[in-house]
Parts: C-alpha cells; sequence; structure tokens
C-alpha cells in the first residue's frame, strides 16, 4: 500500500542517510586528528588505559628534565674535583721538593700559597644554580646533612605511582680510619667542630696518622685557632720530620680527593645511563599509547571513500523515495 501521508521509503531512507553522515563525522574527525580513541564515550577501557599511560609520558618527561639539570650539576662538581686532584698532586710534588737539603723553602712556600688560594677558589667556584656540591658554609650546611637524590624513573604498580630516586652525593669515611665521614672539599662553617667535614681542612688525617701537629691544607676561613688545624707551611726553619708529616697527611687527603672524583665520575655515568632508559621507556609508553588510540590511516582513508559513496547512495535513495507520492498524485490528473 501507498500513502501520500506517510512515506514509510522516504523514512528509511533518510534514517540510513542519518547513521552514514554519523559514521562519515566520526571517520572524518579520525581522519584529521589522528586519534581514534579522543573520549571516553569511544572506548572506556582503551581510553582510560591510554589516558594514565599518557600521564605518566609526561611524569617521564619531567624526570629527564631533572636528570638533565643534575647531570650539569654532577657535570661542574666532576670538573672542580679533577682541577683539585691536579693541585693537591702538585702541593705534595712541592713538599717533595722542599726535601731537598739545599731547597729554598720559603720560597717554596710561596708557591704553596698560590696552590692554597687556587684550591680555595676551586672549591667556591664549583656552583651550578647557586648550589655547591664543594665548600661548606654556614649559609648552605644544611644542604649537606641529608644526602642529595634526584627523581631517577617512575613505577606503576596498579592505581599506585611512586618515584625511584638517584643518589647522587653522599659522606666520604676517611681515607685513614674510615671514622670521619668527608662532606665537602673543604669546611668553612664556625663552631667547635669547624673545618671536620671538609677534607682539606679536617684535623682527622693527622690525629690518625699520629703526626706531631694537626696539620692541614687549608685552614678554614676566618679561624686560624691552631687547636682546629695547623695549616701546611714551610720555613728555612722547618724540620724535615716535619715535612715527612705533611707529605703523609697530604698524601692522605689526596686519596680521598681521588675518591670522591671517582664518585662524581661514576655517577656521571649512571645518570647519563639512566637519561638514556628513561628516554626509551618513554619512547615505549608513547608506542603504547599509540597502539590503544592512535587511528589506523590506511583502514581511516578507506573508510572514509566507503562513507562517502555511501552518503551519495542515501540521497539518491531519498530523492527516490520523496519522488514517490509526485507520482501517486499524478494519476488523479
Amino acid at each position: 500500500m501507498t500513502s501520500i501521508l506517510t512515506n514509510t521509503s522516504a523514512s528509511a531512507a533518510l534514517q540510513t542517510l542519518r547513521t552514514v553522515s554519523g559514521a562519515l563525522e566520526k571517520t572524518r574527525a579520525e581522519a584529521s586528528s589522528g586519534i581514534r580513541v579522543a573520549t571516553a564515550a569511544d572506548g572506556v577501557a582503551y581510553w582510560s588505559v591510554a589516558t594514565t599511560m599518557h600521564s605518566d609520558g609526561k611524569a617521564l618527561s619531567a624526570v629527564h628534565d631533572v636528570l638533565g639539570l643534575t647531570s650539569a650539576k654532577v657535570d661542574v662538581a666532576y670538573a672542580r674535583m679533577e682541577g683539585a686532584v691536579d693541585l693537591v698532586s702538585e702541593f705534595k710534588a712541592k713538599l717533595v721538593l722542599a726535601k731537598e737539603p739545599s731547597a729554598d723553602r720559603e720560597k717554596i712556600d710561596g708557591e704553596l700559597t698560590q696552590l692554597k688560594k687556587q684550591l680555595r677558589s676551586v672549591a667556591h667556584g664549583a656552583s651550578f644554580n647557586s648550589e655547591n656540591w664543594l665548600a661548606m658554609s654556614d649559609e648552605n650546611w644544611r644542604e649537606f646533612a641529608v644526602d642529595r637524590t634526584a627523581p631517577g624513573s617512575i613505577a606503576r604498580d596498579g592505581d599506585s605511582f611512586s618515584i625511584g630516586t638517584v643518589k647522587l652525593h653522599d659522606a666520604l669515611d676517611g681515607a685513614v680510619s674510615g671514622t670521619a665521614p668527608m662532606y665537602a672539599l673543604l669546611d668553612d662553617t664556625g663552631g667547635a667542630s669547624t673545618g671536620q667535614m671538609g677534607i682539606l681542612t679536617n684535623v682527622v688525617y693527622s690525629q690518625d696518622l699520629g703526626t706531631s701537629k694537626n696539620w692541614v691544607i687549608l685552614h678554614t676561613a676566618g679561624n686560624p685557632d691552631p687547636a682546629l688545624g695547623a695549616e701546611i707551611r714551610l720555613t728555612n726553619e722547618t724540620s724535615s720530620k716535619d715535612i715527612d708529616d705533611m707529605m703523609t697527611v697530604t698524601e692522605a687527603m689526596l686519596q680521598d680527593v681521588v675518591k670522591w672524583t671517582s664518585h662524581l665520575g661514576a655517577t656521571q655515568k649512571r645518570i647519563s645511563m639512566q637519561e638514556d632508559f628513561v628516554v626509551k621507556l618513554s619512547d615505549s609508553l608513547d608506542s603504547g599509547v599509540s597502539r590503544l588510540a592512535d587511528a589506523d590511516m590506511e583502514e581511516v582513508s578507506a573508510r572514509l571513500q566507503a562513507l562517502q559513496t555511501q552518503q551519495q547512495l542515501a540521497v539518491q535513495s531519498l530523492q527516490i523515495a520523496n519522488s514517490d507520492p509526485q507520482r501517486i498524485l499524478a494519476l488523479f490528473q
């Protein structure tokens, strides 16, 4: 039966056109954005996982940035410590030269004074972003009171998220007894324990070696109290025994300087490896998100062409359906 009041054919054709147009609109959105699961409505499970992975990827990117900043700090400290190794080695060589009976020890002491000034300059110049790992002072001693760490990785266990850290800088045991941790190259803090947290300012080396005086390479700045260390100096009256003690103490300090430099070098390597790992992990997360949420552009292209054809056919079908009543009316003419 044909009715001019209710055109069922046109209604069916219109419904088909609406369905095809909706699918075409979604496919065009996929083609323009390249994303298959853009909202939760597109697929709750995939969207939830992809969003979490994308969030973790941003966190990893931040970790990579922090590691880059930390690497710069370690590089500065390592470069300065390499310089300190050379300076303390030169300091020891000058003391060896002073053992020669005919050596002018006062002139050698002038060279030692310049080396000490340079050592102090090296320690205080090891700053990056206002942070110094080598020189302890009354202003920054709290920074040395705890181990230095930096975010190095992220971990997810279900809904639990945590940040892994890389240990960067910790106390080194004294080279002689292992009982005196060294936190800095030199310690310029005040108080009764002044100098005892720095390698070049600590009397523990002399005390453990049993030298006649508490020899140190550098006095704590502004505190020349002999009870807190006798700074190594030479005069023409300096005895050969004192020079031997000075060399012994200098060698013990040198070993700790070398030890600390090696530690910083190992830290450099670890940070570099961690940066590579973070980059690879970030790439893996991006790949995982892509598999879940990104559109297959070849499939989208083929589907887009098919839907455009279907839309054209649906429009033609609707036109034909709408022309049927006109044919019926022609019968009454």
